[in-house]
């Protein structure tokens, strides 16, 4: 097969997922899940933002941070903020890791954590449907977008996991949907990719 035809190929492929895609809605359903966690995500970066020019400085209260703390100190609190919503951005733990005196190992437990923390959402997630309002929010009033949150929930864990997007809640939502705790295992090891690539970047600053 030539050069141009295998180019031909490829195209049809790409515009024949692409249209897949739009009549499914599966590209509506990634951007509404994303609009609807950012709200909180903008609400931290603008509390951070305010702490940072008017109370002291990100890089003073790192400093402070790797000085009085002791390590398990800072890696609880992480783990608990990874469980409940996520809502403290996982960089400023990246670089207190960059701080410490073992900033590659302090890296690999924070995204370990991180991992660990969607985990234990997952399984909240699983309990809070035996709560009756609960199950019946879901079952009733979502039940659009439930059809559509089981169908790509894979992907919405992949982007929870990539992305500068709160995991534990799209984890939670995982666990609410019953999506496969196999699958979850697997695409959530993504985490740790972010975190590398995140990790390789702000060790350069810090």
């Amino acid at each position: 097969m030539s050069e141009t035809a295998k180019r031909h190929k490829s195209k049809f492929k790409f515009n024949r997922a692409h249209r897949y895609y739009k009549l499914t809605g599966f590209y509506s359903f990634v951007m509404e899940s994303i609009k609807k966690s950012m709200p909180p995500v903008l609400v931290v970066v603008g509390i951070l933002a305010a702490i940072h020019f008017w109370v002291m400085d990100i890089p003073t209260m790192l400093e402070l941070a790797v000085e009085k703390l002791p390590d398990y100190g800072v890696l609880a609190f992480f783990y608990v903020s990874e469980t409940i919503l996520g809502l403290i951005p996982p960089e400023l733990f990246i670089a207190w890791a960059g701080k410490t005196a073992t900033p590659v190992w302090n890296l690999f437990l924070i995204a370990l954590l991180s991992y660990l923390g969607g985990m234990t959402a997952y399984f909240l997630g699983r309990r809070a449907l035996k709560i009756p309002s609960i199950h019946y929010y879901l079952e009733v009033r979502m039940a659009k977008q439930l059809v559509m949150a089981r169908k790509w929930g894979g992907i919405l864990i992949a982007v929870g996991a990539l992305l500068p997007l709160p995991f534990s809640i799209s984890s939670l939502v995982a666990g609410m949907l019953k999506y496969d705790f196999k699958w979850w295992l697997i695409i959530g090891l993504l985490r740790f990719v972010r975190f590398a690539i995140y990790g390789a970047a702000i060790f350069q600053v810090v």
